[in-house]
């Protein structure tokens, strides 16, 4: 059983490795790339949710309903940031920039979580700190677009503002949290979408298939694979394997993009997903320290 909940988790981190390539054959703009992913993957997610007699429990839990529809909004604005910080700077550099939201949540727990700020989650600090220099300074040499780098800054941001929201959603977990957020973050960016455009955008016929891949494999598929076998897994392995997403996305676009990264800013990349990781690492040791002294 743990066999196979691994394999699912893994799929779906693939599958979000790969959103940055997609998006890149669909030449359309970052929110409304956004908001026709966020559309398909929540009518397919909420069909999966229900078919699988899911039921919401909004009349018992409304505390809950209330973080995660805040949290669904800060995911709406994460991925238009970040997809438009892909169409500025690349999958590679965006998707590092984007991880950077982990180590947000890292430094920040002290005040939120009331976790101890240890010398080796300074030090993880330190290290992705040293890395978005190297990323960002090597990227800045080179005439990359400053906007682009903001937008995979405040991306990293809103990922941060995006989770502590939802950790505080106690009883509503799984698919059921995993519906709701994707239903709101579309309707945040439809939102934004109709005040920006009033609906009325092209879309590009050769865009259309890699639009039903974002939205129904990508998306819907994606976030499925990836929340139903959590509970199953150890804290450890979510939290080690989760880097899988940046590293494949990095490796993807310099596959099948030709993206090419220096030394200086494969150095970078080192120093941020491993300074994320001894964050978890250090977090998850802690947790189980506890859980034996108890």
């Amino acid at each position: 059983m743990k066999n196979k909940a691994l394999i699912k988790y893994l799929t779906a981190l693939l599958l979000f490795g790969l959103n940055g390539i997609v998006a890149s054959h669909i030449a359309m703009n970052s929110y409304e790339i956004v908001f026709l992913r966020t559309f398909i993957g929540s009518v397919l997610l909420a069909s999966l949710f229900l078919l699988t007699k899911g039921r919401f429990h909004l009349r018992n839990n409304r505390r809950d309903y209330i973080f995660i529809i805040f949290s669904g909004i800060a995911m709406g604005a994460s991925w238009m940031f970040l997809y438009e910080a892909y169409q500025q700077i690349g999958v590679s550099i965006a998707s590092l920039l984007y991880y950077c939201g982990p180590v947000i949540i890292m430094i920040m727990s002290p005040l939120i979580f009331k976790e101890k700020l240890t010398v080796p989650k300074i030090a993880g600090f330190l290290a992705v700190i040293a890395g978005i220099i190297l990323v960002n300074g090597q990227a800045s040499a080179e005439g990359l677009n400053i906007r682009g780098l903001v937008c995979g800054g405040m991306s990293a941001l809103m990922y941060f503002f995006m989770v502590t929201l939802n950790k505080q959603s106690k009883e509503i977990t799984g698919m059921e949290n995993a519906t709701v957020q994707l239903m709101i973050s579309f309707l945040t960016t439809a939102i934004f979408v109709g005040i920006k455009e009033h609906f009325v955008f092209h879309i590009p016929t050769e865009a259309i298939p890699w639009i039903l891949m974002l939205g129904i494999l990508n998306t819907g598929i994606g976030c499925y694979l990836y929340f139903s076998p959590l509970s199953k897994l150890p804290v450890q392995t979510v939290a080690i394997c989760g880097y899988l997403e940046p590293l494949s996305a990095v490796i993807f676009a310099a596959l099948l993009l030709n993206e090419k990264m220096t030394l200086l800013q494969v150095i970078g990349a080192v120093f941020i997903i491993g300074g994320a990781m001894t964050g978890e690492l250090i977090k998850v040791s802690t947790r189980r320290n506890t859980d034996i002294s108890e």
